[in-house]
């Protein structure tokens, strides 16, 4: 029943950062894109751009950010899973222009902040 409840709450986190980044003109692509060791919470266009989002929720900043929960290893698998979904989409990683952003959601979606470039693949 937790794990449920985790991802009931999960959808509806990525859900607002979906929509919040309707807002700024983004366009949804897919949504929770998973292969074995990996997944990615939101894929979108920004102006021709791909946008791999990474969506952390954490109700308060008592214990830290959210975006400090995407850690070096969860970035390698985020990295290593959009490679994955670029390759399905027959896309060249070397000429497709794209980018990974977190989304950090606090006090229960009352605090949106949304970091772009917040990944880098080097």
């Amino acid at each position: 029943m937790f794990s449920s409840n985790r991802r009931k709450t999960g959808e509806h986190y990525e859900q607002l950062a979906a929509e919040y980044l309707g807002r700024q003109g983004l366009i949804l692509i897919e949504k929770n894109f998973s292969i074995r060791g990996g997944e990615l919470d939101l894929i979108m266009n920004d102006n021709g751009t791909l946008v791999f989002v990474e969506v952390k929720y954490r109700k308060n900043q008592q214990h830290g950010h959210a975006a400090e929960m995407v850690t070096r290893t969860k970035q390698r698998f985020l990295i290593r899973t959009a490679n994955v979904w670029m390759k399905h989409q027959h896309l060249n990683i070397h000429t497709t222009d794209f980018r990974f952003d977190i989304v950090a959601i606090h006090n229960s979606g009352h605090h949106i902040e949304w970091i772009k470039n917040a990944i880098t693949e080097g």
